[in-house]
């Protein structure tokens, strides 16, 4: 093997990162500077914050004073024209810029909080949730919310996909002490689905994510106490079922 192939995918002879790995330092190192500075009360935070929400739920074409975002400009300078998948660039402009606006939304007044923290995926905020919100109608309020994830997982299109998600930040916010959410992460697995070859197993992290977040502690005797009825993620639910609009967002196609 020559010395140039032993070398390819280098950069100054360490490994180049993937550009899902550009996708999600982008997005983290973007998001982690706006959040310290939104807890802080910062004036030009409060209003960027105001103008990403804006975007949730869209594409970044749709958005004109939100091209040229701080996270896009972020994602431009990590990735040099020579960078492997650069031919996918738009797909991660994409995804960095979803994350973020996403973000923005599910932070929205809460100063005390952050709702971007690393380790934190989408399956389990959506479990934390459930949790949360337990109530006399327990099986109501689980399966309203389960089928909110199921949705997700079986979207067709990545505007579906943006439209699903944005619901489930709403929901998020519907309780005081919001189940945070790891958006760095999420931001690189929106960047994967748009690959059909690689879609199916972002679906599947997804599920699995909801799935695993399920199990509580074990008892002594070995068994689960409290264990929630469907766990998985229903494979039967129709990918545009009740398909409609959120928050004044067309939804689907």
């Amino acid at each position: 093997m020559s010395t140039a192939s032993k070398t390819a995918g280098r950069v100054g002879g360490k490994d180049e990162p993937s550009v899902r790995e550009l996708v999600e330092q982008a997005t983290h190192t973007y998001i982690a500077r706006l959040q310290f500075r939104y807890a802080k009360d910062d004036p030009a935070a409060v209003a960027e914050l105001a103008q990403l929400r804006r975007g949730a739920g869209r594409r970044s074409h749709e958005i004109p004073e939100l091209w040229g975002i701080d996270a896009l400009e972020k994602l431009a300078e990590l990735m040099p024209k020579g960078a492997s998948g650069s031919g996918r660039r738009e797909d991660a402009e994409e995804a960095v810029f979803l994350a973020s606006t996403l973000w923005a939304l599910h932070q929205q007044s809460r100063r005390n909080q952050s709702t971007h923290v690393r380790g934190k995926d989408l399956g389990g905020a959506v479990r934390a949730l459930i949790r949360l919100k337990k109530t006399e109608s327990a099986d109501e309020e689980e399966s309203t919310l389960r089928k909110r994830m199921v949705r997700v997982g079986t979207a067709e299109s990545f505007r579906s996909v943006a439209v699903r998600l944005r619901e489930i930040v709403m929901l998020l916010r519907t309780v005081p002490e919001s189940p945070p959410l790891d958006y760095a992460r999420l931001a690189g697995q929106l960047y994967r689905w748009q690959d059909r070859s690689a879609r199916a197993g972002v679906q599947r992290e997804w599920g699995r994510e909801f799935h695993l977040a399920a199990s509580p502690p074990r008892t002594g005797k070995g068994k689960t106490p409290g264990a929630e009825k469907g766990d998985v993620i229903d494979p039967t639910l129709g990918a545009d079922e009740e398909e409609g609009t959120y928050g004044g967002y067309a939804a689907g196609e």
